[in-house]
């Protein structure tokens, strides 16, 4: 949140963890989405799909990318979600 704070101009793409400490990733895309509301979000996590599915973030449209992924799959994803309109 920090960086999103101190940066000045857009951020495209925002690459959260479902599961943080302090703050969860759909608290951290809420605060973030207030600053920069177009900003497109890729969810990531180890966590199996019930315990994501608990925090809320796992519903249609939304971008996932299950952990562990390799370098390749990542790319993938991310470029899948800045292509989208």
């Amino acid at each position: 949140m920090s960086l999103c704070e101190e940066r000045t101009d857009h951020i495209h793409l925002l690459i959260t963890d479902v599961v943080m400490p302090e703050m969860d990733g759909g608290q951290l895309t809420e605060r973030v989405k207030k600053r920069m509301p177009g900003v497109k979000v890729l969810y990531m996590s180890g966590y199996t799909e019930d315990v994501i599915a608990q925090k809320g973030v796992l519903y249609k449209g939304v971008r996932f990318l299950q952990k562990p992924f390799s370098r390749e799959a990542l790319l993938r994803k991310v470029r899948e979600v800045l292509d989208e309109k």
